[in-house]
């Protein structure tokens, strides 16, 4: 068995053709869209690093082993340097190539292009439902006067019709914010979960409010890294105190199995601000909890 410190640097080491792939693993190394600290463009190589974590061995929570799925690393995705809408067009084109695809950012921006990409797929699926985790709710009108910046990019999937609101559930929410945002979001349909109403009731009853809120119709998953606690996840660009914890969000993900997610996003992971690569395995251990999820 090869050591961890020497497998591929890829996520969990994946080496397959991604033609044979069931699903497929895409960094987009962007971070125009931050509000506070940049540094999320360094996500994608530090999630896969410490991904080499979760390579030996089977996940106990249903004895699957995800690299068995047909994972395939395609690598990052291009950009346009210096052109967040371009860059947000040339991401939803390529992720438009893939049928299954998890995403490593990056800021939050990028979710609204992988949204359109997903909706290009889906097509007379309609609109589909959403599992956010975060500390903010991402719905207002604009990011410090950027509409396409990643305080805004529910807002935008939201209006753009990419998102059914009342199949959306955002878990963790503790952010400051205008009270006039807060309630346009709940009027839409969202079923916001703060992050203290998570550490009250438990993840056994959050999971059981994502699957009544979901139902049985397509899905979506995406996971902003500061949705954790700073004392567990020091490294992102927007951090807020009072968040979850590492053990309660595995704890809801591994109840997420049924939901028929098409794909997901682990964005926000800027390694500048991490200590022990403490923020990258929390981002690796979520996706690789999400894989596990797949039949």
């Amino acid at each position: 068995m090869t050591p961890t410190f020497a497998i591929p640097p890829t996520f969990l080491g994946s080496t397959l053709d991604p033609a044979a792939a069931r699903i497929c693993v895409a960094g987009v190394p962007l971070d125009l869209g931050t509000t506070n600290r940049a540094g999320a463009r360094e996500g994608p190589p530090a999630v896969r690093r410490a991904s080499r974590m979760l390579v030996d061995g089977d996940n106990p929570a249903n004895w699957r082993d995800p690299r068995t799925l047909g994972l395939a690393d395609v690598g990052d995705f291009a950009i346009a340097l210096g052109d967040l809408p371009g860059s947000l067009s040339l991401i939803a084109d390529q992720a438009a190539a893939y049928a299954h695809l998890v995403t490593i950012g990056g800021d939050h921006s990028i979710t609204l292009a992988l949204l359109r990409a997903l909706a290009r797929r889906c097509g007379p699926l309609g609109p589909i439902g959403l599992v956010h985790f975060d500390a903010h709710v991402d719905t207002w009108p604009d990011s410090f006067g950027q509409p396409l910046g990643h305080g805004s990019v529910f807002y935008r999937a939201i209006v753009e019709g990419l998102v059914d609101p009342r199949r959306m559930i955002q878990i963790g929410i503790r952010s400051p914010c205008e009270r006039a945002v807060y309630d346009w979001t709940l009027a839409q349909g969202v079923r916001i979960v703060t992050a203290e109403e998570v550490h009250e009731t438990g993840p056994r009853a959050v999971a059981d409010l994502v699957h009544a809120v979901l139902g049985s119709g397509p899905a979506y998953l995406s996971f902003d890294i500061d949705a954790i606690d700073p004392g567990q996840a020091p490294g992102t660009g927007t951090p807020e105190v009072g968040g979850l914890f590492t053990w309660q969000v595995m704890a809801i993900l591994k109840r997420l199995e049924g939901i028929d997610f098409r794909g997901m996003d682990l964005v926000e992971v800027a390694p500048a601000y991490d200590q022990a690569e403490i923020t990258a395995l929390a981002g690796a251990a979520v996706i690789w909890q999400y894989l596990g999820l797949q039949p």
